[in-house]
């Protein structure tokens, strides 16, 4: 048995050919996804990069966890307590602990546990590649390593392999000389000049006139990533910039599957291929983050190549901490007990729908916000606006709206409820099932708030005094008294 996981950070499935995208973006990882199944609607549990990985690795959510946030109290797993053993649970309930017991050597090449202190990620592995620039890295930096582990190691039998690119996270950093391959084609077609003068009106970190977060900064390193959005040519450089990530990220992957051929492994590989969560292109005012608890941030592709299984596409709910039980069950190995996944083994082995009822997506790096994926709805709601002056309650339709442009809270008042029903089923059922009696929302909440929203205002409103927004600093001084 051979797994190679491809941990594409910041890939949201919309802009991948394999999921009807019209731009060229992703030959090779669409390659994979016609020969494997494609699930359509598989979500991270919780956003963004911290409480995702988090949550995908130890098979928890993050109410769980304890780690929902990129800093304070809820940046940290939370301790065991008395009922910890000689070793912790994560050696043995880790997706690579699970495995390295199966018998699979089970191997890393990430920055990601440097990035953000979290060396819990790494539980369970057996080798340990950092690419050592924090998250920073771009493809050229990162291929290397996993070529020169495949030449020494892919012929062995049974081992696991993440490799993690980081291309299409921001600021967008495709070398120059990789060119633009989209210059000539068409923007996304609901990114009009009217959305976008709407959005350049909005306020909020990483809206259209602050993509460096609080002010238009920028960095002449990153030539691809604007500081401002004023017009459609601002605009293009932005989508450009993350498409041409996405498509050189492609082309080193092309690379690894190149050298897999070479050593013979490839046609009987298991291949998984998925993300930490999404990018807000335009979506909810925001350019270039993933900031918030929507269809978004927290929708994430997932492909899985497993050779004598089934192909096509699952359009059932999952998170993505529903791999670790369902790598266990297709290895025959036991569920872990503290794992609140649910495994879609028979997705893989029969195509029988093993999709959830909904699912409920959390977010508190940058907002406070849940939401409530059901049917063709997604209900948000926002505890702590991050400065969007984002409404309490939001609810899209995503199937006539998948850009979430009409807020159809007051002319759907019964899906709102119905939202609101399965979150607070959700939450009980959460706080019944750990030993805590704290939710950690309310932790950053009572921090004063999530950690790249936190002390900022007065700073951002003098942005917004000189960018022709001062209307809206009254408002954010009455969400936001203990800022002033």
């Amino acid at each position: 048995m051979r797994i190679l996981y491809l941990d594409l950070d910041t890939l949201r499935p919309d802009h991948l050919g394999c999921y009807g995208y019209h731009r060229n973006t992703s030959p090779n990882i669409d390659s994979i996804a016609k020969q494997g199944m494609r699930f359509d609607n598989y979500y991270c549990s919780d956003a963004p990069c911290l409480p995702s990985r988090t949550a995908m690795m130890s098979g928890r959510f993050g109410i769980h966890t304890g780690v929902v946030n990129h800093g304070g109290l809820c940046a940290d797993f939370r301790p065991e307590g008395r009922s910890r053993s000689f070793r912790d649970k994560l050696d043995a309930e880790s997706i690579p602990g699970m495995l390295r017991r199966a018998g699979l050597k089970t191997v890393s090449i990430s920055p990601f546990a440097e990035r953000h202190s979290a060396y819990y990620f790494l539980a369970g592995f057996s080798e340990v590649h950092n690419t050592g620039s924090g998250g920073m890295e771009s493809a050229e930096e990162v291929t290397p390593t996993a070529l020169d582990w495949i030449t020494r190691n892919a012929d062995q039998d049974n081992w696991f392999l993440q490799v993690n690119y980081w291309d299409p996270h921001t600021p967008y950093r495709a070398p120059e000389e990789f060119g633009n391959p989209f210059k000539d084609d068409p923007l996304p077609e609901w990114l009009t000049e009217d959305v976008v003068n709407k959005h350049m009106n909005m306020v909020g970190p990483h809206c259209a006139r602050e993509i460096a977060m609080y002010d238009n900064k920028t960095n002449p390193k990153y030539p691809r990533h604007p500081g401002e959005i004023r017009d459609m040519k601002d605009l293009r450089r932005m989508i450009d910039g993350y498409d041409c990530g996405i498509r050189y990220m492609d082309e080193h992957i092309g690379r690894i599957f190149k050298a897999l051929k070479q050593k013979r492994v490839f046609d009987d590989l298991v291949i998984i291929i998925s993300s930490d969560h999404g990018e807000n292109l335009g979506e909810l005012g925001i350019y270039g983050e993933h900031a918030t608890a929507d269809g978004i941030t927290c929708r994430i592709p997932m492909i899985v190549h497993w050779p004598g299984m089934k192909k096509g596409v699952d359009r059932g709910l999952h998170y993505n901490l529903d791999l670790d039980p369902t790598l266990a069950e297709l290895l025959g190995r036991e569920r872990c007990k503290s794992w609140d996944g649910q495994s879609y083994a028979q997705v893989l082995k029969t195509g029988k729908d093993s999709g959830r009822e909904y699912l409920v997506i959390s977010q508190c790096a940058h907002v406070c916000q849940r939401g409530v994926r059901f049917g063709d709805w997604l209900y948000m709601r926002t505890y702590h606006d991050g400065y969007h002056l984002f409404s309490k309650d939001m609810l899209f339709n995503l199937k006539k709206d998948p850009h979430e442009q009409i807020d159809l809270t007051e002319k759907e008042p019964e899906k709102v409820r119905e939202g609101i029903a399965y979150l607070n089923e959700w939450h009980d059922e959460m706080m019944m099932t750990m030993q805590y009696d704290t939710d950690p929302l309310w932790t950053v909440m009572k921090e004063g708030g999530p950690f790249h929203a936190r002390g900022r205002l007065k700073e951002y409103c003098e942005f917004l005094k000189k960018t022709d927004r001062g209307w809206a600093i009254p408002e954010l001084k009455k969400r936001h008294p203990q800022e002033f």
